[in-house]
C-alpha cells in the first residue's frame, strides 16, 4: 500500500485529536489509513491539550475520534474496529479476529504493563520494582510469545498484515527504543525483521509525518489516503 495525495478533499471529515509518538494513537492512524479514512489531524501537546479535545473526551488520552455524526470515539482499539468494519480493502479483519484480540489484550495488558516500569522507571519508583532490567524480562514474556509466531510466518497471524500486526507493533517500537544496542542483539531476529518491515513501509511513514500542534482556529490539515 501506497499513501497518495487524494484526488477530492472532503469538505467535512472525522476529525483525530493525536499525538505523534504515542503508541495508542500510532495504531489508530495505521487503520484509519489501511481503512483509507480521511481525517481531519489535530496534533496535541501532552503539556497544553486544547479545551475542545477535552470537551469531547474529559479523560485526556489521545486519541480521540470525533465522527461526522456527533459520535466520539476514546479508545484507539475502538477507532480501529470502526475504521475496518467500514473499509478494509487490505483485509486486516480476515481471519480470526477473536485471537487477535487475545493478543492485543495480552499487548494492552502485562506488556504494557511492564514495558512503562522497563522504559519509565522513574514513574513507578514507589512500587520499589526491582530494576529495570527485571521489567525488562518481563515484558519479553509477550516477545517471545511473538517471535514464536513470527519464525512461522510473515506477520502474527499468517503470510498478510493484520489487525493484530498494526496493534502491536507500536508497542513494540517502543520496547526497542529503550535499549537499541540491547534490542538489536536479544534473541528476537524475527521479531525485529517485522518490526523492521513495519517502521519502513510507506504507510507507516506517511502516518508518522509531523505535524505542528492544532490551535483553535488553525485550517483543516488532513490525513488522507486513496
Amino acid at each position: 500500500m501506497t499513501p497518495t495525495a487524494p484526488k477530492t478533499i472532503p469538505t467535512l471529515a472525522p476529525v483525530l485529536y493525536s499525538f505523534r509518538r504515542c503508541p495508542y494513537a500510532m495504531r489508530a492512524r495505521l487503520a484509519l489509513a489501511y481503512a483509507q479514512q480521511t481525517t481531519i489531524i489535530r496534533e496535541i501537546t501532552l503539556k497544553n491539550k486544547p479545551h475542545a479535545m477535552l470537551t469531547l473526551s474529559p479523560k485526556g488520552t489521545v486519541p480521540v475520534l470525533h465522527l461526522m455524526d456527533g459520535g466520539v470515539l476514546e479508545e484507539s482499539r475502538d477507532i480501529m474496529m470502526w475504521a475496518l468494519h467500514a473499509h478494509d480493502p487490505f483485509g486486516l479483519l480476515a481471519g480470526d479476529v477473536c485471537e487477535m484480540h487475545s493478543l492485543l489484550d495480552k499487548n494492552d495488558g502485562d506488556f504494557k504493563f511492564w514495558l512503562d516500569r522497563y522504559k519509565y522507571p522513574e514513574r513507578f519508583s514507589a512500587e520499589k520494582t526491582r530494576d529495570t532490567s527485571f521489567a525488562r524480562q518481563k515484558a519479553e514474556v509477550f516477545l517471545s510469545e511473538l517471535e514464536l509466531r513470527l519464525s512461522r510466518q510473515c506477520y502474527l497471524f499468517g503470510e498478510k498484515i493484520t489487525l493484530a500486526d498494526i496493534g502491536v507493533m507500536p508497542f513494540v517500537r517502543q520496547f526497542a527504543s529503550v535499549e537499541p544496542e540491547w534490542f538489536k542483539h536479544a534473541p528476537y531476529a524475527a521479531v525485529r525483521q517485522w518490526l523492521n518491515n513495519g517502521l519502513a513501509s510507506p504507510v507507516f511513514t506517511h502516518i508518522m509525518e509531523k505535524f505542528k500542534p492544532w490551535q483553535e482556529g488553525d485550517a483543516p490539515v488532513y490525513l488522507a489516503f486513496l
